[in-house]
């Protein structure tokens, strides 16, 4: 039989589809991927005044690390999560025609033996040309994706970022000769603990009052060190979270019937808030947390390891107020990537 010579063309590009990597500004659309230890996410968008208007995203938890710090690898099962959502990605960012793109990786990435041929492997398969940023550059996107939401009336806030394999923690400060000015990072540290790994070595679906306690004990020896140097003189400061653990929380808080990001991201929670829904949340057997549907089966083993990790941040730093975005890396590498090209207008 006859084959059709196009049907061979159409599946030699799909198996080796042009790569995607870090270009110049041609469509005027952008487009900024954040493949981390946990999830997998897409934001598509065009300049609009001082800001962007978002095109198209896409978010899908992974869990890229699975294991690594059992095995310091990448499994074959995580490969191919990853690769089945950066497909879709990739098919996201030709349709929409984005040629100034930014396309990072993190922790898992940092850390894993087979890295190197995991990411050529995404390249051949996907045409998506991965960047490791390092522990620093994580914290500044991070910084500039989510200072719009600090309070204009503080002096500044402790930013933290509860990733799967790591956690970001940044004291901001605003000068207060130019109020106005965009916030500025005074100093910033990086644990190599997230959702992850933590629920990994101390277990996320039977959580126990004495689990959580040592899980916390744990993540507070790692930050210690940064909050005796740098957790002075909070008067007029708040926290600011960036993570699934922070917003799934105010879901929580808000008696959501699902999750809605529209109200979420900015959303403010006292610190009483905070130790209420931790409390109600430490009451519920793995099944429950699987049932509420702003945590669900995705992150249900999860969960108890985030709030740990808050819980020692919120020690370290006993500020009364927490407020809440569903934003970071990927905003923060638009508002840069915008910028450099002067795309965004200034006020």
């Amino acid at each position: 039989m006859n084959e059709d010579p196009r049907l061979g063309e159409a599946l030699l590009a799909r198996a080796s589809p042009p790569e995607l990597a870090a270009t110049d500004a041609g469509s005027g659309v952008y487009a900024a991927l954040d493949l981390g230890t946990n999830n997998c996410r897409l934001l598509i968008a065009s300049p609009a005044g001082d800001g962007f208007r978002v095109l198209d995203s896409f978010s899908r938890i992974i869990r890229l690390g699975e294991g690594i710090s059992a095995t310091g690898s990448i499994s074959e099962a995580a490969i191919e999560r990853a690769i089945a959502a950066l497909g879709i990605c990739s098919d996201k960012i030709r349709y929409r025609k984005a040629r100034r793109l930014r396309l990072i990786a993190t922790e898992a990435c940092r850390s894993a033996a087979n890295a190197d041929s995991f990411i050529e492997r995404v390249a051949a398969e996907t045409g998506i040309r991965l960047e490791v940023i390092d522990r620093e550059t994580e914290a500044t996107l991070a910084v500039v994706g989510c200072s719009p939401l600090l309070d204009p009336a503080s002096r500044g806030a402790i930013l933290f970022d509860i990733g799967g394999g790591s956690t970001e923690l940044v004291r901001i400060v605003r000068d207060p000769a130019q109020w106005n000015a965009a916030p500025v990072i005074k100093a910033w540290m990086s644990i190599p603990l997230g959702v992850v790994t933590v629920a990994e070595h101390f277990g996320g679906r039977d959580v126990t009052a004495e689990s959580y306690a040592r899980m916390v004990g744990e993540v507070a020896r790692h930050v210690a060190p940064f909050a005796a140097e740098h957790g002075a003189d909070l008067h007029d400061m708040h926290l600011l979270g960036t993570s699934g653990t922070v917003t799934t929380l105010a879901g929580i808080h808000l008696n959501l019937a699902r999750y809605d990001r529209r109200r979420i991201d900015g959303v403010w929670m006292s610190d009483a808030d905070v130790t209420a829904v931790i409390q109600r949340l430490l009451g519920m057997s793995y099944q429950q947390r699987i049932d509420n549907n702003c945590i669900s089966v995705e992150r249900a083993d999860l969960v108890l390891a985030g709030c740990a990790i808050l819980d020692a941040i919120r020690d370290a730093f006993p500020l009364p107020r927490l407020r809440v975005a569903d934003r970071g890396l990927r905003e923060g590498m638009l508002v840069e990537m915008m910028r450099e090209d002067g795309a965004l207008r200034i006020s």
